[in-house]
């Protein structure tokens, strides 16, 4: 629960936010000048001729709220994103309006020499393609005179939950290379189409066998996989019942289906069962005709709340009404369970018992897409129906490759023992991490086991404050805010990984205990934080 003082000073925090932003804009109005007037545009001159292109509030929240902390969104990288990184320096000349990067210290001026005499800087070369590799590698002093200037970062932020981006020219590299000589990066064309190869076969047929299930189908888009998934699962005549906290792409994957809607509160299969029992009791509105379809969706981790499902009770409770389970295993697939199978392997569910199984390649296994794993009827249904299949270039081969090399190592069939050593490693720094977030009294969420930590801020001040201290002192970490979370609920977001050792995780602990009490964030010990 959100302690009294943290919810009034946040919304005290947003009411003045607001007003001065109402003051700011009231001024630019009278005064005509301001960031965000064009010079070149007259106001009173046909304005009821151009179509509207933005709500006043979303216009405003940009404006006024959202551009004042954006140097902490969006930050380029220049490396790999493993557990160190580098992130490209950026600089506003407009009060934080737009960002540039701030390049190479012998052109950024006096700036660039402040930046440069950080703790942390580092210099990443630009990237000039040499003919036939003739040009032999840079040198550091080479790269410091001409290489953009950037801070290398303790990465507590990427999804790389299995570390392949730590390893990979060990584990991935040599295979996915050497399927360049055989296949294109890009097939040109759908699945529908011309854009299967034995690579994408292969693949499917892996996922089925791992999860346990009959058949899968691959797309080349995580969040896609949802949107255009659920639709062809379901329509108007059918009811979709998800849990409140799920993901962006499963709700706009639900409201294009055209099915009725309903939100059942999170993890909570007894507030689930009442809504099933509604649906059947009382049918379709106006007609009361039975619906077509019950269909419960529900995610394996949560991605916000670093939460796992409640799946053994939500199994039961579809089980006993004859209702769908749609699992999203985005999060929780690959670091999940004893072999990485989950969250049914996790939880002891019999995966014949989820109807369908979504999971995505981005956060295990170091490449990009996503899969729905079923039964043959309903992948066979899909290849031919679901518009991500149709449509959508297909995933590149490249990156099946990717994947397939993954699973060998997760499956321990490149003859060695990394894959458990890394599933070991990911539950062994996660609970190690989440262990002392919770004794500094941090309010943490989520269940151990999980390798995502959100820990509260609450305050909109506190966001960017939390964000730039980070970044200051070498961590590079997500904080999310209002719209993506609820308005008193804004947080940072920890993503744990594999690659971290001991030793890194023992200094962002040590830098992190000192920002939570510079910001006041130790919410578990005092009200006050």
């Amino acid at each position: 629960q959100i302690p009294f003082f943290a919810a009034m000073t946040t919304y005290l925090g947003y009411l003045v936010l607001i007003l001065f932003g109402h003051i700011r804009d009231t001024c630019a109005s009278v005064f005509r000048n301001g960031r965000y007037r064009s010079d070149n545009l007259d106001e009173t001159k046909d304005m009821d001729k151009f179509a509207v292109l933005l709500k006043d509030w979303e216009n405003f929240y940009t404006r006024r709220l959202y551009h004042r902390i954006q140097d902490c969104f969006n930050r380029p990288i220049a490396s790999n994103p493993g557990a160190v990184i580098d992130v490209l320096e950026r600089v506003s000349n407009d009060g934080n309006k737009t960002m540039e990067i701030l390049g190479e210290k012998s052109q950024a001026g006096p700036r660039g020499e402040e930046y440069a005499s950080g703790q942390h800087v580092s210099y990443v070369s630009q990237f000039e393609p040499t003919p036939n590799n003739l040009t032999s590698p840079a040198t550091s002093d080479q790269i410091e005179k001409k290489g953009r200037v950037a801070r290398h970062c303790l990465n507590l932020g990427s999804y790389n939950y299995l570390g392949f981006a730590d390893d990979w020219n060990a584990t991935c590299g040599k295979d996915v290379i050497a399927s360049l000589d055989e296949f294109p990066v890009s097939t040109g064309s759908s699945r529908f189409e011309l854009g299967s190869t034995v690579l994408h076969a292969k693949l499917e047929k892996l996922v089925a066998n791992f999860i346990g299930k009959e058949d899968a189908v691959c797309f080349n888009m995580g969040f896609n996989t949802n949107t255009t998934t659920i639709p062809a699962l379901v329509g108007s005549q059918d009811l979709l019942i998800s849990d409140e906290l799920n993901h962006t792409s499963i709700v706009n994957g639900a409201r294009a289906s055209g099915a009725a809607i309903r939100t059942f509160r999170h993890n909570n299969s007894n507030h689930l069962e009442g809504i099933i029992r509604e649906a059947i009791i009382m049918g379709r509105p106006k007609s009361r005709r039975p619906w077509g379809k019950i269909l419960v969706i529900v995610e394996g981790i949560y991605s916000m709340e670093g939460e796992y499902c409640n799946l053994r009770a939500i199994v039961d409770v579809c089980k006993k009404y004859g209702a769908y389970v749609y699992l999203d295993e985005a999060h929780s697939i690959g670091a999940m369970g004893p072999s990485g199978r989950g969250c049914a392997e996790y939880c002891g569910v019999d995966t014949n018992d989820i109807d369908v199984m979504m999971g995505t390649f981005t956060k295990s296994f170091g490449g990009m897409g996503g899969y729905i794993a079923a039964s043959k009827e309903v992948v066979a249904f899909l290849r031919s129906e679901c518009k991500g299949s149709t449509f959508h270039n297909s995933l590149s081969p490249v990156v099946c490759q990717q994947v397939i090399s993954a699973f060998r190592v997760i499956n321990g069939e490149d003859g060695s023992t990394r894959g458990q050593e890394k599933l070991t490693a990911l539950r062994d720094n996660s609970n190690y991490m989440r262990m002392k977030l919770t004794d500094m009294g941090l309010h943490v969420l989520g269940n151990y086991d999980s390798p995502i930590m959100p820990v509260m801020l609450y305050n909109p001040t506190k966001i960017a404050a939390f964000s730039r201290e980070c970044f200051k002192r070498g961590l590079a970490v997500v904080v999310v805010g209002f719209p993506a979370v609820p308005i008193l609920m804004s947080r940072a977001r920890f993503c744990i990984s594999a690659g971290h050792t001991r030793k890194d995780l023992d200094r962002a602990l040590c830098e992190i205990d000192e920002i939570a009490d510079i910001l006041k964030l130790r919410y578990v010990r005092s009200t006050l934080g």
